[in-house]
């Protein structure tokens, strides 16, 4: 269980770490990638929808208190998108290889465009809504082209955790 936690903070730290260093600096389009929705997303797939909803929050959390952010809202959209895309997972009935990337990119999409009109309800949000739709589609695009990088690792790192069956005769 320990294992099982530590890897998470891990994750979600060097997540974090990543995106607000290197991948500040790298943008597309003046766009940069959401690595902590790639990788609440790619926990859901793996995981399941409980361990998707916990990361997201515990990652939105951090994202706004480490980027000052208004606390709260990257933490509820990143809960409900773990939550949804680990519900879906459910009615994959056979696993293609392109499947990380798409729903990657759909729920990244989906993420962002959810975080936009909450901010919008809450007055957040002053930029036009062609703006708007560029970040969802870049941010979505961005995050699909990193998903085979990311997705092995993540993968191997969360098998590498789960706590082993012991079978006593």
């Amino acid at each position: 269980m320990l294992r099982r936690v530590l890897t998470v903070a891990a994750v979600i730290i060097t997540a974090l770490l990543l995106q607000s260093t290197i991948f500040a600096q790298i943008k597309l389009l003046g766009v940069r990638p959401e690595l902590l929705y790639l990788v609440t997303i790619v926990i859901a797939i793996l995981e399941g929808p409980q361990e998707g909803a916990v990361v997201g929050f515990a990652g939105g959390m951090m994202q706004d208190f480490l980027l000052n952010q208004p606390k709260g809202i990257t933490a509820l959209t990143l809960t409900l998108l773990g939550y949804a895309v680990g519900m879906a997972r459910q009615y994959i009935v056979s696993p293609s290889p392109l499947l990380p990337t798409f729903l990657v990119a759909a729920g990244t999409a989906a993420g962002i465009a959810f975080y936009e009109v909450v901010s919008f309800l809450l007055g957040q949000l002053d930029q036009p809504l062609s703006y708007s739709v560029k970040v969802i589609v870049l941010t979505a695009l961005y995050n699909a082209v990193l998903t085979p990088i990311f997705y092995p690792l993540l993968r191997r790192l969360f098998e590498g955790s789960r706590p082993q069956r012991v079978v006593r005769f």
